[in-house]
């Protein structure tokens, strides 16, 4: 498909007037499919990053420099809380620590509320821009230079299911293509031999289910693949009956496809599904290469912790290990989800200091050696890696040690490819609980992550449902504070 087809997607009749009869739109496209997969795939060769978008100007305008090729989305499934990661302990928190909390409270999910509680971590000051992280994050403090802190983060909603579609898709609902499907959608792959899409499944899909990585009215070949973090990656990936039938069941069912699609009148699902099928079969070979760490030195294995004592930081630094090796092979987008810590993922209502606590454990050394193993290899450069989760959480406990959902004002940060590191973007009030200082939402985000791969986010759209679709929908704004 053209840029311009994925831009600015347009209904109606193609009359071939050199003929005796006008043809309709869906013969012509049937009768012309192969020659537009060239046209394709000669724009493919002549862009080593595959950006159709690049190709010319839309509407005399120039789309973004891509600044990077590929993104790394950490995701801290149920919402860490943000006083007590990345957003400095504040002096009303102590204040009042052990008292009833003494401003307007918005609506919670629970209403089983406590009095206001201060963190129990301590925070440091780190790197030559002096960011103050909290003692949770050891590894990935080394890197607070390249750390840009956002800290005036917002979402519409406080339910983790509802939240996670928001953050995933643009949308509180399920039924949207997720922002690692609208990536591949609008840049393809690197590697023809791997998904455009890859979410590495550390043992927790998130609350909202595998609607968070669909690819929706997108076409299937831009749907997230899960892939897990174990030496067979992927179920029944290798041949199992002899390469010669499995070549002879292939060519019929190539057979069979094209027969349909000569039969079909809309044929963009059933094309997505045989180029799913087509990528199934490469990746016999791909999939187990990139999964094989044995060729990883011994300094490569203590880094990430993949031989750790606690198994939960063995799974993620695995996950951080494949996702590097995963952005050197082209993938797009690669989404890591937390592995299982034996509590209740970052969603601690009660029990805030052992739950924090272990999942910091589990995720702080391998996302700290996964930066410092980008930056050493020049990965960094063309890398965009974001931490978030779907929300934050309150400075009032729930109970007596545990935080609620809180979407008002919290934390993410992100590094890498034309992000102003050891910058801090915002704040919260006096106890950490609503953004005050330049708040910003989900579509902004997305909005800046797409400008950064080199992408207009209102130009990439796909016609659904009668009307142009796009990942931020009719909202979000680069953030240009954010870019170096």
């Amino acid at each position: 498909m053209s840029a311009d087809s994925r831009t600015h997607s347009h209904s109606g009749e193609a009359l071939c007037r050199g003929q005796r009869r006008l043809i309709g739109r869906r013969e012509m496209l049937a009768q012309c499919a192969s020659g537009f997969g060239a046209v394709a795939f000669s724009t493919l060769l002549g862009d080593q990053f595959g950006s159709l978008l690049e190709a010319a100007p839309i509407d005399g305008q120039a789309p973004p420099v891509a600044k990077a090729r590929s993104v790394i989305f950490l995701y801290m499934d149920g919402g860490p809380s943000q006083i007590d990661t990345f957003d400095p302990n504040k002096p009303a928190l102590a204040r009042y620590h052990g008292q009833p909390f003494p401003e307007t409270m918005e609506r919670t999910q629970f209403n089983s509320i406590g009095n206001t509680l201060k963190s129990p971590w301590d925070f440091q000051r780190h790197g030559e821009c002096g960011h103050e992280i909290s003692d949770l994050f050891p590894h990935v403090a080394k890197h607070a230079d390249d750390l840009l802190l956002v800290r005036s983060m917002t979402s519409k909603f406080n339910e983790h299911t509802n939240a996670n579609y928001f953050l995933h898709t643009g949308l509180g609902l399920s039924g949207r293509p997720s922002m690692g499907a609208w990536v591949s959608y609008g840049l393809g792959s690197l590697n023809q031999n791997l998904p455009g899409f890859v979410v590495l499944n550390g043992g927790l899909i998130p609350p909202g289910g595998l609607d968070c990585f669909s690819n929706s009215f997108l076409p299937a070949s831009h749907q997230g693949s899960i892939v897990l973090p174990r030496e067979e990656a992927l179920a029944n990936i290798r041949i199992r009956e002899g390469e010669e039938r499995q070549k002879r069941k292939l060519e019929l069912l190539a057979r069979l496809d094209h027969l349909g699609l000569e039969a079909a009148g809309e044929t963009e699902a059933m094309e997505g599904a045989i180029a799913q099928g087509e990528l199934a079969y490469r990746m016999q070979t791909s999939v187990p290469e990139f999964s094989d760490l044995s060729g990883e030195p011994e300094e490569v294995h203590e880094l990430y912790g993949l031989d750790h004592e606690y198994e939960p930081t063995r799974t993620f630094a695995r996950e951080c290990l494949l996702a590097r090796r995963l952005v050197e092979r082209g993938v797009r987008f690669i989404e890591l989800t937390c592995p299982y810590v034996g509590t209740d993922r970052w969603d601690q209502h009660s029990n805030l200091k052992d739950g924090h606590e272990k999942n910091a454990r589990a995720v702080d050394q391998p996302i700290g050696a996964l930066l410092t193993d980008l930056k050493r290899r020049g990965l960094l450069e063309d890398t965009l890696v974001v931490w978030a989760g779907e929300f934050g959480r309150t400075p009032f406990a729930q109970g007596d040690n545990g935080r609620d959902h809180n979407p008002y004002g919290y934390s993410i940060w992100l590094a890498g490819a034309g992000i102003r590191g050891g910058h801090v973007h915002g704040a919260t009030d006096d106890f950490g609980y609503r953004a005050v200082d330049r708040p910003v939402e989900i579509y902004d985000l997305h909005a800046t992550m797409l400008h950064l791969l080199g992408v207009d986010h209102t130009r990439l759209t796909k016609l659904f449902g009668g009307r142009e679709q796009r990942l931020t929908d009719v909202h979000g704004h680069v953030q240009q504070e954010w870019l170096s």
